[in-house]
């Protein structure tokens, strides 16, 4: 019996994570973005993570990861068993995506948005199905953390929920289902934790390391917050926290100036070689 094909739609960090855990897992992919370039620097990306995630024990022992397939034309998910949308997290853009998508697959097609905050219940309105739509937030890098959060909006569909975590099950994740809400759990709690971080070290109270150093050290987190928003994205990070602020009015949702600028100047985090911390000696 054939794998079901899993269709991504955004080759960035997140889609292309989640294609090598899925890849890793033995189902098959096909990854879909705008730009050639792009797919083809996700494709040496996967390949990266495969090996990686394999070093680290993070795939099943002794299996083979199925096929990753690029491509330009979204008319190639028509018959994907489920999609992922996964592109940046601004609702112009998702609404898009997700409208294209949901006109292009069968009923009954779960649809997951990879979103680290944006509303499901907002997004339903993009879509022809309501009860097909799903959230989930998976965490970077995607092949390496095993929980995900799961979002379920008013209108999802008991079959949709059931469908999406025995797939999340079926790839070795450890699925977590909330209810709907501006950020979920995840984002409410990490973004302005992070952009506190931010406006700690802008008021001159501490250094960058010494933010991330006291908590790892004091509080057990894992990597330090500023650490954390680099492997984000701190554009990834910046558009979050303002789509947090559209909809709470909450000032701590508000980007700091430090994170603004970080944007400017296109000091981005990991992926750009430079964020708080400089990554280009260790890419190069």
């Amino acid at each position: 019996m054939d794998e079901p094909l899993i269709a991504i739609v955004g080759a960035g960090v997140m889609g292309t994570g989640i294609s090598t855990l899925v890849v890793g897992h033995g189902l098959p992919v096909v990854l879909v973005d705008v730009d050639e370039d792009v797919l083809e620097r996700a494709a040496r990306a996967v390949a990266n993570g495969l090996r990686h995630a394999q070093l680290t024990g993070s795939l099943p022992a002794g299996s083979t990861p199925a096929e990753l397939r690029t491509t330009l034309s979204l008319n190639d998910i028509a018959d994907a068993a489920v999609v992922i949308e996964a592109v940046t997290e601004l609702p112009e853009k998702k609404a898009d995506v997700l409208a294209a998508v949901s006109a292009l697959v069968k009923p009954g097609t779960p649809l997951i948005s990879n979103t680290s905050g944006i509303p499901i219940d907002e997004m339903a309105a993009w879509v022809k199905s309501p009860g097909d739509l799903i959230g989930t937030h998976f965490m970077n890098p995607a092949y390496l953390i095993s929980m995900v959060e799961v979002i379920r909006g008013p209108q999802t569909a008991d079959e949709t929920v059931e469908s999406v975590l025995s797939m999340l099950t079926r790839i070795g994740r450890r699925p977590v289902v909330v209810r709907d809400a501006p950020g979920f759990v995840t984002s409410r709690l990490l973004h302005p934790m992070i952009n506190d971080a931010a406006q700690v070290v802008s008021a001159g109270t501490a250094t960058v390391e010494d933010v991330d150093t006291l908590m790892q050290g004091c509080l057990g987190h894992p990597t330090g917050p500023l650490r954390t928003a680099d492997l984000i994205g701190i554009d990834n990070l910046v558009d979050a926290l303002e789509a947090l602020y559209q909809r709470t009015g909450d000032e701590r949702h508000r980007p700091s100036e430090l994170l603004l600028e970080k944007v400017r100047l296109g000091e981005l985090g990991r992926k750009s070689g430079r964020g708080f911390y400089n990554y280009s000696e260790a890419q190069s």
